[in-house]
């Protein structure tokens, strides 16, 4: 082939969303005249919304073109041979200046019933928060549909949530069927299959400038809820300097913490293609005679059939993904 793989970088996709805010474009350096930017899509596959490559020979080719092209080399044998010409992992940045609504997504087999999509699993690693922000995630009680039903009906639904204060590095694993939202003042990376199904149940009874609510999906919610979940979405993990943390391993991501103040050595042996999400700082990653910078705020792909590279910092903060 002519054009070998290497890490590649994307430009991002900015949504502007009524709940965003500034902090994508100040703190995370990404650009727009938008005024309310609520995601940034760094890697994403979505139909409508496809990644186009950023740097070397590769500019411009979206990442639809790359796995049509390279297929098993860009993602792995296992990953081509179950998600074929689609990319698995929607990768974002988000900022809540305002409450998200309270939502939840539904599993493979409802997501793909309905909406021909996958379900819509998903990870939380906070990198800002400001004074007293909440993430909502849970009920703060145990739950029955009946119950749900009689708070929502009232509007007191609020009463039944479960809100956790949350700072920098806190980090959650959002399973499908999970009430949950991201509350005002808080930055995050989010993890999650290719899916862009969310059913709102309550929207805090905003209305846009036109004076119109968005649409909830109460009907379609009610039978996605997984109501009797247990109360482990809080991960706990290591912060061990220059060594790969294992933070969450799920049938859909596995995702590390690497803090790295020197040179990493990193061998591929997944069978996978590997993200970084830069968190803090900044990093060089060396693919034999090939070198790339990754700032905070950035993400960069390393195609599977890269083996052996190095990661040299000396003060970054990684989030380090693959399936």
């Amino acid at each position: 082939m002519n054009n070998p793989l290497y890490p590649l970088k994307f430009h991002p996709i900015l949504k502007e969303k009524i709940w965003g805010g500034q902090k994508l474009k100040a703190l995370l350096n990404k650009e727009s005249y938008l005024p309310n930017i609520g995601e940034s899509w760094e890697i994403s596959d979505v139909e409508g919304d496809t990644s186009i490559v950023s740097n070397r020979n590769l500019e411009n080719q979206s990442l639809k073109q790359l796995l049509d092209t390279y297929k098993a080399d860009l993602i792995g044998e296992k990953n081509y041979k179950r998600f074929g010409n689609t990319f698995p992992l929607l990768i974002k940045f988000i900022d809540a200046k305002q409450d998200l609504s309270i939502q939840l997504h539904p599993n493979d087999e409802i997501a793909s019933k309905r909406h021909n999509s996958f379900g819509k699993t998903e990870m939380w690693y906070v990198m800002q928060a400001d004074l007293d922000s909440n993430l909502i995630v849970g009920f703060n009680q145990e739950m029955t549909p009946e119950k749900y039903l009689e708070h929502l009906k009232e509007k007191t639904l609020t009463q039944i949530l479960n809100f956790d204060k949350v700072k920098t590095g806190d980090t959650y694993f959002i399973e499908v069927g999970r009430v949950h939202a991201i509350g005002a003042g808080v930055l995050l990376a989010e993890i999650q299959q290719t899916s862009d199904i969310t059913y709102r149940v309550y929207d805090w009874d905003r209305v846009d400038e036109k004076g119109n609510s968005r649409e909830l999906h109460n009907d379609l919610a009610l039978d996605a809820f997984n109501f009797n979940m247990p109360e482990n979405f809080r991960v706990a993990y290591n912060k061990k300097e220059n060594q790969h943390n294992n933070m969450i391993s799920c049938p859909y991501f596995t995702t590390n913490y690497l803090k790295v103040n020197n040179t990493l050595k990193v061998k591929n042996t997944f069978d996978s293609f590997i993200i970084y999400m830069c968190v803090e700082g900044e990093a060089h990653i060396q693919v034999t005679n090939y070198k790339e910078t990754i700032k905070a705020g950035e993400t960069i792909l390393i195609p599977a059939n890269i083996k052996a590279f190095e990661i040299t910092s000396k003060n970054a903060t990684l989030l380090e993904v693959y399936v």
